[in-house]
């Protein structure tokens, strides 16, 4: 069976677990696609190219002849990686626009005897729902704290809770600062990196609040969608306060162990910023052993950037709390004592 649906029910499908099948070459998933696809390709880069170049030349229908001869032996090999993929017969389906790719590769399964549904207007399509998604009014509730202060520990904590967290930085693979992709696998693309923010937001459609991170406009080379961003610029905070030297134990104890070389490195890539003497300052400290040495002065400089960006914000607190020695647990449980909105 075949059928068609449009973005809405496409993505209700997705969301109760029903296999998904992105039909575009391995170059264009890897740009980005919808989170949870398996990448059958009908074509592959190379023949999308040659494709490409005969529609040029030649006119569409040379070129969909020119695809029939490319990808007609290999049509059994699709139907047995589809009912691999989808062992219950059910699939769904999307290509760029909901075109040749994707009709064809649902004709071949639906006569295989699974049932297919294709997304009208395909990922061009989801790419506008991921826009509007951005748009919409969200409850936004902003987390905010100096380096060190244990913002994301605590949203894990507020997730296990049972609370709706928008958790960017682990969405970017990226913590937010100079030295925030140690440790961390490479970032997704800035298509993709929005494509994830987009999905986790349609989760969230019925919370009463969304916790999220403090975040400047870039997290590492990934910027977050100008819309959203403003819109989290808007929103309430509650900030955790904790005293320096606890702040500089904890940023030790995440990336003192990486190497010395690596660690001088980033530090003296933020010269610029910092200026050359602290720069050589914490370097020093560092090449000396000197873990503390070389973290505070950093602080200080996270420090001054972050009360920049405090001041800069339309958002106002809503609630500061102070802690001293409590786990991200314990925070997190007072956090809900707090009764935010």
């Amino acid at each position: 069976m075949l059928k068609t649906t449009q973005i809405t029910e496409f993505i209700a499908g997705i969301k109760a677990g029903t296999p998904l099948i992105d039909t575009r070459s391995p170059g264009e998933f890897e740009a980005g696609h919808i989170p949870g696809a398996f990448n059958l390709p009908l074509l592959n880069n190379d023949e999308r190219h040659h494709i490409g170049i005969a529609y040029k030349h030649d006119g569409r229908d040379a070129a969909v002849r020119m695809g029939y001869e490319l990808v007609g032996h290999k049509f059994a090999s699709y139907i047995d990686a589809a009912k691999a993929h989808a062992p219950n017969g059910e699939v769904l389906i999307y290509c760029w626009r909901g075109g040749i790719r994707s009709n064809t590769m649902a004709w071949l399964l639906s006569s295989a005897g699974m049932n297919v549904t294709l997304l009208e207007g395909g990922y061009k399509e989801y790419r506008h729902w991921c826009i509007h998604q951005f748009e919409l009014a969200r409850p936004l509730l902003v987390l905010s704290g100096k380096t060190g202060a244990g913002k994301t520990e605590i949203l894990h904590e507020l997730i296990s809770l049972g609370e709706s967290v928008l958790d960017i930085e682990g969405l970017a693979h990226h913590r937010g600062s100079a030295f925030g992709s140690l440790g961390l696998p490479e970032q997704p693309t800035q298509e993709m990196f929005e494509n994830k923010i987009a999905w986790c937001l349609s989760d969230f459609a019925n919370s009463s609040r969304i916790w999220i991170e403090n975040e400047s406009r870039f997290i590492g080379r990934l910027r977050i969608p100008d819309v959203f961003f403003d819109q989290t610029n808007s929103a309430a905070l509650i900030s955790i306060d904790r005293e320096l030297n606890a702040r500089a134990h904890r940023v030790l104890a995440e990336y003192g162990k990486f190497d010395a070389g690596i660690l001088a490195e980033k530090t003296q890539g933020l010269t610029k910023r910092m200026g050359g003497d602290r720069v050589k300052m914490s370097v020093e400290a560092l090449e000396a052993g000197d873990l503390m040495g070389w973290v505070l002065p950093l602080l200080d400089y996270y420090d001054r950037n972050y009360a920049h960006s405090i001041d800069s914000r339309k958002g106002k607190y809503e609630r500061i709390l102070t802690v001293e020695h409590e786990s991200a647990a314990d925070i997190a449980q007072e956090l809900l004592r707090l009764k935010p909105r």
